[in-house]
């Protein structure tokens, strides 16, 4: 069987499908060029007055400031960020609704759930990272417990008596990786957010948690909440006496969060690019100062969304294995 090659014909569809592409990108560069046209909606995860709800605001702030449109932020929390982060997934991917989530949707939930609502990559264009930062180990003021020694003496004294709370996933396996490290039977209890387990925890409904530092510093300078120990291997600047959980005596401890902003898949990359700029500038805002300040938290920010998306594996990979470590079984 021959095939009759066409020179003509093929010239022309090459012509016309470079005509295509470049028509496409044109489009989108024009997009660009005009973006944003109206209001943004940044979708959080996690309830008014989380970590993440905070730094979306302050940068929500600066992106108003910067182009004259307002930003709505929209908190769907709960089912550990999968109604946010569907929600997200399904929209428009004109670069009007931006995901503002950490690593509880995009690198904890794929190994914490048989089923997502959505797919952590294929879902999402990366935009950049917003932020790092690290959790502390509160209990009541009024509670006994002086020492993260003392917290774990009465896990071992009463197993399966005492309970931790947790809003996120990073709270979650933060009290897990507790609990594998000191071998002992804590009860978990599971929120739709920080702030609500840290209301359950003023109340006396359980008996510590892990919490982000935006969540936790202000009950506890406040007085409300006594902080054991930090998650991360160093100190929080703005608990300076309080030691990492790691030197209070649970060697290896070490558990951190970051924040990252994301697109439905296939938005128009010029609109991404474009997106990417307003929010790095907006890390350097006067509003996100105060918040990373005011939290502990470092600034981050990625120089594409190629690079966020190599974090982000490598990230997923590594909650894996904390995850696995833990001996959480995926719900």
């Amino acid at each position: 069987m021959s095939i009759d090659h066409n020179p003509r014909t093929e010239r022309r569809a090459l012509l016309l499908a470079a005509l295509a592409i470049a028509a496409s990108a044109f489009a989108g560069a024009s997009f660009a060029q005009t973006y944003p046209a109206k209001p943004i909606t940044f979708i959080v995860p996690f309830a008014a007055g989380s970590a993440t709800d905070q730094l979306a605001r302050a940068l929500g702030q600066s992106i108003t400031e910067q182009t004259k449109q307002t930003v709505i932020v929209d908190n769907k929390a709960g089912a550990s960020g999968m109604l946010a982060a569907q929600a997200a997934a399904r929209a428009p991917a004109d670069g009007y609704t931006v995901l503002i989530t950490t690593n509880t949707t995009h690198a904890a939930n794929e190994h914490l759930y048989k089923k997502l609502t959505y797919h952590p990559v294929k879902d999402f264009a990366p935009v950049t990272g917003l932020g790092k930062g690290g959790q502390v180990l509160v209990v009541r003021a009024d509670a006994p417990y002086k020492s993260v020694a003392d917290l774990i003496a009465k896990a071992k004294q009463a197993p399966g008596k005492l309970s931790f709370g947790s809003g996120s996933s990073s709270s979650r396996v933060a009290g897990e990786m507790l609990k594998q490290l000191t071998h002992t039977d804590i009860l978990h209890v599971p929120y739709k957010s920080n702030p609500l387990a840290v209301t359950e925890l003023l109340g006396g409904q359980i008996d510590f948690m892990i919490t982000d530092a935006a969540t936790g510093v202000p009950q506890i300078t406040g007085g409300k909440l006594r902080a054991l120990g930090v998650s991360t291997t160093r100190r929080n600047p703005m608990l300076p006496d309080v030691p990492t959980i790691d030197e209070a005596g649970v060697k290896g401890y070490d558990m951190g969060y970051w924040f990252a902003a994301y697109v439905p898949a296939n938005t128009p990359a010029p609109v991404v690019a474009r997106l990417r700029e307003l929010l790095v500038a907006g890390t350097k805002s006067a509003s996100a100062k105060q918040f990373y300040e005011s939290t502990g938290t470092d600034a981050w920010t990625t120089a594409s969304g190629e690079e966020l998306a190599k974090f982000q594996a490598a990230e997923a990979q590594k909650w894996g294995k904390v995850i696995k470590a833990a001996g959480i079984e995926p719900e």
